[in-house]
């Protein structure tokens, strides 16, 4: 039986791209449902076609999943966190995890300061009031950009492109990260909670974590200057959602821009009622480009350990058995 690589999810409309890698190096490719099921399904998956590797994009790889089949040697992510997969275990069993760290950045920077500027020139709420027949020109409350505060939550790649992109519009701005670089002269590292008391603007790009979950808490929130923006473009659960839809209810945010949720693909009702949300599905990391280099990446992870090669982004140090 052809080595099998299953395929557990996917977020576009077929598996073509990898399919014609798969294939071509003499691989079977198995693909399971578009949208991401639950873990025991994927855990059933497993069983049935013992494969040696697996490629997820949202779907959950479990440990169960992970140690149900001898001959597994790599689970891929198709995307950057790493959130849905049991790493400890894979480590444990030999089995390498990567990702593809770099492919959206410029994508998840340029949602991140196109909420920004939405905002900023009231695109959103006005596109609104006037498709309910409402053109008061001089109800809008409209900032200059240049003259804001933006704070970044994680300075990353994409934490860096995301500053780039705001000095260029003439922002000051302030960062908060474990690990300070020294090469950013125009860029101001302070802690978390002098970050959230000194900017107009926060934007989260903090990984999920133990350590980050609910790291935008209400107590934070509550130290913003007051009719501020709040934009999440990481991973829904590093924000409290109960704690946004709090401060934009008492009008403390005046806005929060979120393409994550802790609770996607479902939106609270609570949220929804906010003309202060402004809300895409989890789209940032999308666009032609981002998602041809992202899976034609990750498959080639895949077979390139599985012809005996080392992984050119491995998440994890597999012990070796």
């Amino acid at each position: 039986m052809s080595t099998t690589i299953l395929l557990t999810d996917y977020a576009w409309p077929d598996d073509q791209i990898e399919r014609a890698i798969v294939e071509s190096a003499g691989f079977r490719l198995v693909s399971g449902p578009a949208a991401p099921s639950s873990a025991e399904h994927v855990e059933a998956l497993v069983k049935e076609y013992r494969p040696s590797a697996i490629l997820t994009c949202w779907a959950q790889v479990s440990a169960a999943a992970i140690t149900s089949t001898d001959g597994l040697r790599i689970v891929a992510r198709l995307g950057v966190g790493l959130d849905n997969i049991d790493v400890a275990s894979a480590t444990e069993h030999g089995v390498w995890v990567t990702n593809v760290p770099d492919y959206c950045v410029e994508e998840v920077a340029d949602h991140a300061v196109g909420f920004a500027l939405a905002w900023c020139r009231g695109i959103v709420s006005l596109d609104r009031d006037v498709r309910n027949r409402r053109w008061d020109p001089s109800s809008a409350k409209l900032r200059r950009i240049s003259t804001l505060t933006c704070g970044i939550v994680g300075f990353g790649r994409i934490g860096r492109a995301t500053a780039r992109r705001l000095k260029a519009f003439g922002c000051s701005i302030l960062a908060n990260t474990p690990y300070p670089p020294g090469d950013c002269p125009d860029v101001r590292f302070v802690d978390l909670d002098l970050l959230m008391a000194h900017s107009d603007i926060v934007i989260v790009h903090a990984p999920l974590t133990d350590e980050t979950y609910h790291l935008i808490n209400g107590a934070r929130l509550a130290l913003m200057r007051r009719g501020g923006l709040l934009i999440n473009v990481s991973r829904g659960a590093v924000v409290d959602t109960d704690a946004v839809i709090d401060a934009l209810d008492s009008g403390h945010l005046s806005a929060a821009a979120l393409d994550v949720l802790e609770t996607e693909p479902d939106v609270p009702a609570a949220l929804l009622e906010q003309q202060g949300a402004i809300l895409t599905p989890h789209v940032a990391f999308s666009s032609d480009a981002s998602l041809e280099e992202l899976r034609r990446r990750a498959t080639e992870e895949a077979v390139r350990v599985l012809n005996g090669s080392i992984p050119h982004n491995a998440c994890n140090r597999p012990i070796v058995r």
